[in-house]
């Protein structure tokens, strides 16, 4: 069978290095193309390269190996496709994708967070606090809600960001002896 005036192998193994470039190039460039896949996850520009080398390398491959005829062979090709492009989306490209989102912090998330001074706060000035989170230490520069001096080491609490400058008050946790 012919596709295009080629044997419908070369077609195949045509199509899949084709496919196999532009899959590299989305790679060093796909930022461009992510607004596209945020409306319908299955129109995802990883999901449709991803399809078309599935389906050619699984044509390639039926061809080569078996007698069945090129249609016969293109449908189960399709239908291959489909599944491992299913499984690469919920198996691969879903966890990552809020993997990326939980490892993330937005400056409104520090409100309410209990850090420590490890650069001392003067009067009407700035020091630097370290908070503690699951995906690491976060550092930023901190002044006194009140306008006092806060000395290095002392445990305080974020009560307001203006500017990436946190807001922070001395805190004193409760211990169970105090109650």
């Amino acid at each position: 069978m012919t596709v295009f005036g080629l044997d419908i192998q070369t077609f195949y193994l045509t199509l899949l290095i084709v496919t196999g470039c532009i899959t590299i190039l989305y790679i060093f460039f796909g930022d461009v193309l992510d607004g596209i896949g945020e409306g319908i996850p299955f129109l995802n520009p990883a999901l449709i390269l991803a399809f078309i080398i599935f389906f050619s390398a699984t044509s390639y491959v039926f061809e080569v190996i078996t007698p069945l005829s090129s249609l016969f062979i293109a449908v189960i090709a399709i239908i291959i496709s489909f599944l491992l492009d299913i499984l690469l989306h919920f198996f691969v490209l879903v966890p990552l994708s809020s993997a990326e989102e939980s490892l993330s912090y937005t400056e409104e998330s520090l409100k309410g967070r209990v850090g420590k001074i490890i650069i001392p706060i003067p009067e009407e000035g700035f020091g630097e606090i370290v908070i503690e989170s699951k995906s690491g230490t976060i550092s930023k520069p901190a002044a006194c809600y009140e306008k006092t001096a806060i000395s290095e080491g002392t445990q305080v609490l974020v009560l307001d960001i203006k500017e990436g400058v946190l807001y922070v008050t001395p805190y004193e946790s409760l211990d169970a002896e105090s109650m």
